[in-house]
């Protein structure tokens, strides 16, 4: 399946009653240090909702829930794998996103044969204190050339404006967060977003 080029990540159910109904096609539920009843509650939710709209859903890290609800995508961060069984994700058909920062994570992540691989932070962010230091736009031309037909997703300081560089360079999707969800008037802005990515 062709996955949309504009992927938005949002930390509640409530982004996506919001979102969703404006077109958007593709969208990650990124939910941290909630109760295991509430996190359920919003995946499911967040499911019914996306297949409702026509979108596909990725669920962040909860792989084990997105298995017992029935969800179609997990993302996995590189910790995250730590953990996770990758022969069952695959097993039970879920398809898989993973994170990566530098050489040695693209090469473990090409070895599970992921569904889509993301590199950032492309440009600085502000969503979490991270390790690496930004990646620049180039470094996605390197990626691409290693992943060949796996998507490319470019994350991290991205904006509207920013997008179609991302592209130039070989991003096949990119991902935005708080160029949404700290926006004045977050729906303009994911109106803006879904035109500058069709």
């Amino acid at each position: 399946m062709t996955l949309h080029r504009f992927y938005p990540i949002f930390d509640d159910v409530a982004w996506l009653r919001r979102m969703l109904p404006l077109g958007i096609k593709l969208v990650q539920l990124r939910i941290k240090d909630q109760p295991q009843d509430a996190l359920r509650a919003q995946i499911l939710e967040a499911r019914d909702l996306s297949r409702a709209h026509g979108a596909v859903l990725v669920v962040n890290d909860h792989w084990q829930l997105a298995i017992e609800l029935g969800c179609d995508w997990v993302h996995l961060g590189q910790e995250d794998l730590d953990d996770a069984n990758v022969d069952e994700i695959r097993a039970t058909g879920l398809k898989l996103g993973i994170s990566t920062h530098d050489e040695a994570e693209l090469t473990r992540a090409l070895a599970l044969m992921p569904d889509y691989v993301a590199l950032g932070p492309i440009y600085p962010t502000i969503l979490k204190k991270m390790k690496w230091h930004q990646q620049g736009v180039e470094k996605l031309t390197l990626w691409k050339a290693r992943t060949g037909r796996i998507p490319l997703v470019a994350i991290g300081g991205m904006s509207v404006a920013r997008a179609e560089g991302a592209f130039a360079a070989g991003a096949d999707i990119v991902s935005a967060v708080t160029d949404i969800t700290l926006h004045d008037d977050p729906e303009a802005r994911v109106t803006a977003w879904l035109k500058a990515c069709t």
